[in-house]
C-alpha cells in the first residue's frame, strides 16, 4: 500500500501500525507519490488532503482514472461538505478519514479496502 503525507511523523506512525499486515511504501508529496505509482501498482492508497505542492484529493481523482481498482482513502484534518461531496463524486473514495485517526481504525479501513480491491479485480 502507498501512504502519502507531508508530515513524516504521521507517515512513521501509520507505517508502524500497518507494517505487520501490508508492504508499505511512503511518499512525502504528490509528486513523489506519482513517481512511485508509475513504478508499482497498489491495492490501497491513503493520501493526506492538504500538502505543499499539490493536494491529496486531486491526486486521488487522477489515480482513479489510471488505476480504477486501487482503493482510495483520503485523510483530512477537517471535514467540509463540499470536499466530501467532491470526493464521493470525483475520486470515488473508499473512505474519508478525519484526523486524529485511531490506528486500529486505520488498520480496519485499509484491510477492508484491500478486500474491496480484490473483489473489484475478480469481477473484471
Amino acid at each position: 500500500m502507498l501512504l502519502i503525507d507531508d508530515e513524516q511523523p504521521l507517515l512513521d506512525v501509520f507505517s508502524a501500525a500497518l507494517r505487520a499486515q501490508f508492504a508499505i511504501f511512503t511518499a512525502n508529496s504528490v509528486r513523489e507519490a506519482e513517481f512511485i505509482l508509475h513504478k508499482k501498482e497498489f491495492k490501497v492508497v491513503v493520501a493526506d488532503h492538504l500538502m505543499p505542492g499539490g493536494n491529496g484529493m486531486s491526486f486521488l481523482v487522477r489515480a482513479r482514472e489510471e488505476y480504477p481498482h486501487m482503493q482510495r482513502i483520503l485523510v483530512s484534518g477537517y471535514m467540509k461538505p463540499e470536499i466530501l461531496l467532491r470526493s464521493v463524486n470525483e475520486a470515488a473514495l473508499f473512505r474519508y478519514l478525519l484526523k486524529p485517526i485511531s490506528m486500529s481504525g486505520l488498520l480496519a479501513v485499509v484491510t477492508d479496502a484491500a478486500r474491496a480491491h480484490d473483489l473489484s479485480v475478480a469481477k473484471n
